[in-house]
């Protein structure tokens, strides 16, 4: 990683990540046939969009990079890094399951996740791993970093 490239603190990616998870109840709640299907479409390719950046990570000023060679993050590696917070929602849809088991499993999920990240020098969640990214803080502007 080069030097202007600053990797983003944790609080910062948890705070961009609830901003998604809100988003996608949200949907969920206002379109409930689709909703779901639609937030869960959502989760996988959001950081792939707007050059690497979540609706979340827009606000909180962060961004998805490629290890290998800097870019933003695409769709694919998206798809890739959101694929098992998107396989901890699948049982909110499974019949007979209930909502509270698909509550159960998505923080399991999510608190996997948040482990992995915690014990890794890099900086990386189990979904950076398989996708080779990272998340990082976007430039600030000149008038911000002399305050």
């Amino acid at each position: 990683m080069s030097d202007e490239m600053k990797r983003a603190g944790l609080l910062l990616r948890i705070f961009a990540k609830v901003l998604d998870f809100i988003l996608i109840a949200a949907a969920a709640e206002i379109v409930p046939r689709a909703g779901f299907y639609a937030g869960l479409s959502y989760l996988l390719i959001s950081d792939g969009l707007f050059e690497g950046r979540s609706i979340g990570k827009v606000l909180i000023g962060l961004r998805v990079v490629s290890i290998e060679h800097g870019e933003p993050c695409t769709v694919k590696e998206s798809i890739v890094r959101n694929a098992f917070l998107g396989a901890g929602l699948l049982p909110f849809k499974l019949p007979l399951v209930g909502s509270w088991i698909g509550w159960i499993f998505i923080l399991l999920v999510c608190v996997l996740e948040f482990l992995i990240l915690l014990g890794s020098k890099e900086g990386m969640r189990l979904g950076d791993e398989f996708a080779r990214t990272t998340v990082i803080e976007t430039v600030r502007s000149k008038m911000t970093q002399e305050a």
